[in-house]
């Protein structure tokens, strides 16, 4: 199959704009599976929840209408961040395909001031089984919790989509040891620009790549520019857990041990 990451530089509180920056991006590749950077129809950098809560959206909201069309016009599927509106704000990610919505995930583990401003997840980890293969989200600072990617891994994801807004440096190279520790391939898609609002600056990495389950980085793009970078991949090469004759990845844990008193 053939996946690519989308990196761009959205203008905070421009949503129509934002997603239709990101589509002109993806219209020019092709693609089984499209991921976009954490909310980023938005932007990232809210004052304060009101705000959050007038940008949030529903998981059938326009965002939804315009990637979901995509996805249908190019039979493909598209995973994406965004702030989705609920009895309480999640900070979300969405994957959607020809038929409409497939799945959604709420990201668990909350950064900085958005634990201000969105409840944490409440879906747990879910998988979801496409035509190519296994599709588990995270969204951002998931990342730094090994918890998050060995969930996915053991659902039987072969893939983890990894929208992000990336503002710490250590994710890109950290990304590598997550693959490696779970036989997966990830796909991070960030953002660059900053976003200067409220007495908070932010600058967001770029970066975004594509994984695969040996740790190598079959791309990187850079961390200035928008852009798409695709990738074919075989996303059954992520089933093969052995490390060798005697050692298996998941055979060979020892859950029991791992036990606090």
């Amino acid at each position: 199959m053939h996946l690519a990451i989308v990196q761009t530089d959205p203008a905070f509180g421009e949503p129509a704009a934002n997603v239709r920056e990101a589509l002109s991006l993806m219209e020019g590749t092709i693609a089984d599976l499209f991921v976009l950077p954490e909310l980023f129809n938005t932007g990232y950098n809210f004052t304060d929840p009101k705000e959050a809560a007038l940008l949030a959206e529903p998981p059938t909201g326009p965002t939804f209408q315009a990637l979901s069309g995509f996805a249908k016009k190019r039979n493909c599927f598209v995973v994406y961040g965004f702030a989705e509106k609920a009895d309480v704000p999640f900070n979300a990610a969405a994957l959607v395909g020809p038929q409409g919505l497939v799945g959604l995930y709420r990201k668990v583990h909350l950064y900085h001031k958005e634990t201000t401003l969105f409840a944490p997840g409440d879906l747990g980890f879910p998988v979801f089984p496409l035509p190519f293969g296994n599709v588990g989200m995270m969204v951002c600072f998931d990342w730094l919790f090994p918890e998050s990617a060995r969930s996915l891994a053991l659902r039987g994801a072969d893939l983890i989509a990894h929208p992000s807004n990336l503002v710490m440096p250590h994710c890109p190279d950290a990304m590598v040891t997550r693959c490696l520790e779970n036989r997966v391939f990830s796909a991070t898609a960030n953002r660059i620009g900053t976003e200067d609002r409220g007495g908070l600056s932010l600058s967001f990495i770029g970066k975004s790549e594509i994984v695969t389950p040996r740790g190598e980085i079959l791309c990187r793009l850079g961390e200035r520019e928008p852009g798409i970078a695709v990738r074919e991949v075989d996303l059954m090469l992520s089933r093969r857990k052995s490390i060798n004759e005697w050692n298996d990845l998941f055979r060979d844990r020892k859950p029991a041990q791992y036990e606090r008193d």
